[in-house]
This record gives structure tokens, sequence and C-alpha cells, in this order.
């Protein structure tokens, strides 16, 4: 299985503690979740209904700005796991370094892999995968850049995963066009990846194939009752947004000190050149703060940002060893 962030396992058995001891900034998930509150007992008991779902399924096209076919699903994770079902098997070209999982299951399902970092040379592909922003780079591309190359390539999928706090990015205005497909993740934005609670966006036979290979009950009636509430919430949206945004600057100035570069990122997440990151992984983890690095870049290390100033004091403390 390829690696990810979010291994605190790892963490434990190299350095010890209890996860309760950690702070896990090795993902780019919002650390100020969004606050649940009550929930109907009928959540828990009940399967979810088809009226509640599309009732969430309103509620994330106009979240997303949106009037295009959408289907939520169990995480983005869910959606990536069935793309290379929806053709024939082909050519698969993919903008890289990216989120390892693309590459993972196109090869499995028998689909020639090709990884790139160029964007141009994604055209001809059955499938064009890429991420924008991307992860872990945080590289971004204007959305007539993609529209440019839509034309070119089978299937255009897009993986907006890190594109909350960035509304000016996005495709979701522009869904429904034919062969693009639009990735969401709601967990990362909203703090609660343990929701597991994605959508995808594009034409109706695309999102009726998907569908299908979901299933009758694509999520929990949690996840229906709890993203249907938090993504109307625009006025917490717009406030968290406001927040990363100046708290990713807050964490380029924090690691200034030690000389390390920043090589691009997100408001959720920042990617520094810090010549060793094995080595200012471990200082990090020897005061339990736990970071991601990669093995295609022996310098890169990644850090989501703390969700209190507890959290910002012990990364202080961390980073001065």
């Amino acid at each position: 299985m390829p690696e990810h962030g979010g291994n605190l396992d790892v963490a434990l058995q190299r350095f010890g503690g209890d996860t309760r001891d950690w702070i896990d900034l090795s993902t780019g998930i919002n650390r100020q979740p969004y606050r649940v509150g009550e929930l109907p007992p009928a959540c828990w008991s009940a399967l979810p209904s088809r009226s509640g779902i599309q009732s969430l399924h309103r509620a994330a096209q106009q979240a997303y700005g949106t009037g295009a076919p959408i289907l939520a699903t169990n995480g983005a994770q869910a959606a990536i796991q069935w793309l290379p079902l929806l053709a024939p098997r082909g050519r698969a070209r993919i903008l890289s370094p990216t989120y390892n999982e693309y590459a993972a299951v196109f090869s499995a399902s028998g689909w020639e892999v090709t990884e790139t970092s160029d964007l141009e040379t994604l055209a001809g592909a059955d499938i064009a995968v890429l991420a924008n922003p991307n992860n872990p780079d945080g590289k971004r591309y204007e959305p007539s850049q993609l529209l440019a190359l839509l034309p070119r390539v089978g299937r255009l999928v897009v993986d907006e995963s890190f594109a909350d706090a960035i509304p000016g990015l996005s495709l979701t205005p522009k869904a429904g066009q034919p062969g693009l497909l639009i990735l969401r993740s709601f967990g990362k934005f909203f703090g609660l990846a343990g929701l597991r609670l994605g959508f995808v966006i594009g034409t109706e036979t695309d999102i009726a194939a998907l569908a299908s290979l979901a299933g009758p009950w694509p999520v929990s009636g949690a996840a229906v009752e709890i993203g249907s509430r938090a993504l109307l919430d625009r006025g917490w949206a717009q406030a968290t947004s406001v927040r990363l945004t100046r708290d990713s600057l807050r964490l380029d100035a924090k690691v200034m000190p030690l000389g390390w570069a920043l090589v691009g990122g997100t408001p959720l997440f920042r990617l520094y050149q810090t010549g060793d990151a094995n080595r200012a992984q471990e200082r990090l983890a020897r005061a339990h703060t736990w970071s991601r690095t990669f093995p295609y870049q022996k310098g890169w290390l990644r850090l989501g940002l703390p969700g209190n100033e507890t959290e910002w004091a012990r990364l202080s403390a961390a980073l001065a060893g």
C-alpha cells in the first residue's frame, strides 16, 4: 500500500508515547474541525434515506458553486478507486509528483501509466489526472489552462481536495462538460477526515456510472447530516479560510530561522526543503510532533498547521530542538 500522512502508528513504534501525546502534522487536515453538535438518533439507527442524500448533494452543489451532477462518496478515495472502471483500459497520464494512490489504482487495473511533470504532456491520454492545488508542492493551475487541455484528453480528472480555501481556483463552475471529472474532499478543510465524505462532479453519464459502483448507500447517515450542515455554513468556511491563510504564513515565519526554504503549499499545509528531511522529521518526532517525508525528494518535509496556541508553542519548542 502506498505511504500516506497520518501514519502515526509508525511514529509510536519509533519514538514511543501514546496517540494523545502527539501532534500529528503529517496530513493537510484542518486541526480546528467543524463543530458537529447534536445529531438525530436516526443517523445511527436508520439507513440513509434517498431524500437525505439528495439534500446533501444540493448542499454540496451550493457550496461548490455548480449545478452539475454530483455524487457523495466514502471520501474522495472511493471515487479514485473507481476511476479505472469508467473506460476501457488505456493510457493514464498523471501529473506528478502528486497523491500516490492514482498511479497505484490505475496500475493495479492494468492501465498503461505514465507520470509526468509537464502539464502539456498529459495531452493524448485516455484519462489524465492532476491535483489543483497539488499535493504535496501546492502547485496551481488557472482554470483556463485546464479547460484548454480538456479537448485533448479522453477524460480529465481534477482533484480539488485542497481547493476549499482557494475558491477562485476551482473548476466546479465549469463542471458538467464532457470528459471533465472533479473530485472534492470534505474531511480536510472541515477537519473531519474520520467521517469519510467526498464528492465527485461530472456529466450525467459519468456520475450515473459511479453511482452504480457506489451502491444504494454510498455514505453514512452521520455523513449526510453533518455534511449538509457544514457545507451550508458559509460563514464558518469564510472565517476558516482567512485563519488558515494567516496561519500558513505564520508557519513559514516560524521555520525561517532554521534555513528551510518554502517549496510551496496551500493554506492547509506547507512543504519545505530542509536539506535532510529524515533528520528534520526525527528532530520534531523527539518532541512528539509528526511530519511527512517523501522518498523521492530527500530534503522535502511537509507540515500541516497547528490547531491551537498550545500546539503552536509545542511546535516552536520542537523546532528549537
